[in-house]
């Protein structure tokens, strides 16, 4: 079993592990002599690595997607944990468990799998019925389904990720359209399960996560709706009109122009699934912010651009125990202490009863507050009378 994971390591303490690299820079100092930086990863998380003496060594031995086994000294930079390693020693693939070093669903694949059918089974209407199963039951979809991950980095990132996405929003799927009226929970579902169907073939899954040509080219969008085109014709009379609504259901699924769709949701079960699909996704991704924060230190994460927002770390938050009074305390601050500050004074503060307050002091013309011109201006224009 691999040790340490990252996730193990502690700040200040030598640590020899194997990791997958999962970024590789060669940079230089300012001296003009080359460092590494690298991204470390295993299925615990990331971190930065640096490599600052006897670069040339080792630097051209190994490439992005590569084991290494490393010896560092673990640090805090920058409220983070970062690397920085001593020695570099890259390793075949024989010598490493996979399972090791890629994130994966804490779900088995297979029960997820028979889930997923269970739910395609249940749906009525026998088109829609028949165009799920023309998918579900072909081997290589089937197969893609199982392990691929809902996206690269930003939510549900990890092996049978889309899988666990999906189930997740059939039963955010089957509440909503209960409680909407007139929302046709087969066509819905249908939208569910197909609207991210083309990340099977979007994104590359085998080592680190990353696009693929084609993704890189096309999107999961463009990719499911040539998908949807080739397995209708599996299904014997299929209704026009429903297809181009299965069709508009991917096609906007994204919601907005700006985020990826070639349209906008037009009709009410595909402007809910935009937004279940949008919840699912963000609560994932504000849940992982929060459990794999690498900062060291307070109660709020790292700043994320895809949410656009630092998350609270609210167990650490509310577990800590509280301030001082006198560390909480307004006065005990430079900019509300009583002589930068009318805040400090008794009126304003929540400790001390709503008594009406003393008049302040006058200050005098000749004694400016902090003697700059400015101040002395405002001071006379204070206290000169009209």
């Amino acid at each position: 079993m691999k040790n340490p994971y990252i996730s193990d390591l502690q700040p200040d303490q030598m640590a020899t592990g194997v990791f997958l690299v999962a970024a590789k820079d060669i940079r230089q100092k300012k001296s003009g002599d080359p460092f590494l930086s690298l991204i470390l990863a295993d299925k615990s998380g990331e971190m930065d690595a640096k490599m600052w003496d006897n670069v040339v060594e080792v630097m051209d031995t190994f490439e992005r997607d590569a084991f290494i086994r490393v010896r560092g000294l673990p640090q805090i930079f920058q409220n983070k944990l970062q690397l920085t390693l001593h020695k570099v020693q890259p390793l075949p693939d024989s010598e490493v468990e996979l399972g090791d070093f890629f994130p994966a669903s804490k779900r088995d694949a297979g029960e997820m799998f028979a889930e997923l059918n269970a739910h395609v089974d249940a749906i009525g209407n026998p088109h829609l019925r028949a165009l799920l199963r023309a998918f579900l039951d072909d081997p290589e979809i089937a197969r893609r389904y199982r392990i691929a991950p809902a996206g690269k980095s930003i939510h549900h990132a990890w092996l049978s990720g889309l899988i666990e996405h999906v189930l997740s929003l059939c039963a955010l799927a089957k509440v909503t359209a209960k409680h909407y009226a007139d929302i046709d929970e087969d066509l819905l579902l249908t939208g569910v399960i197909l609207h991210d169907i083309g990340k099977i073939y979007e994104l590359s899954y085998d080592r680190s996560f990353a696009y693929t040509t084609e993704g890189q080219l096309l999107g999961h969008i463009v990719m499911a709706m040539r998908m949807v085109d080739e397995k209708v014709r599996m299904v014997p009379a299929f209704p026009p009109k429903l297809l181009l609504l299965v069709q508009h259901l991917i096609a906007s699924h994204h919601g907005t122009l700006e985020f990826g769709s070639p349209k906008v949701p037009s009709f009410p079960e595909a402007l809910l699934l935009h937004h279940l699909d949008n919840l699912d996704s963000k609560m994932e991704t504000m849940r992982g912010l929060i459990e794999k924060d690498v900062r060291i230190a307070g109660h709020w994460t790292g700043f994320s651009s895809a949410l656009d927002r630092s998350a609270l770390k609210k167990a650490r938050f509310l577990s800590d125990e509280p301030a001082s009074s006198a560390a909480s305390s307004p006065a005990s601050s430079p900019a509300s202490s009583p002589a930068s500050s009318p805040a400090s004074s008794p009126a304003s503060s929540p400790a001390v009863s709503a008594a009406p307050a003393a008049a302040p002091a006058p200050v005098s013309p000749s004694k400016p507050a902090n003697g700059s011109p400015f101040a002395e201006k405002l001071n006379l224009a204070l206290h000169t009378k009209p």
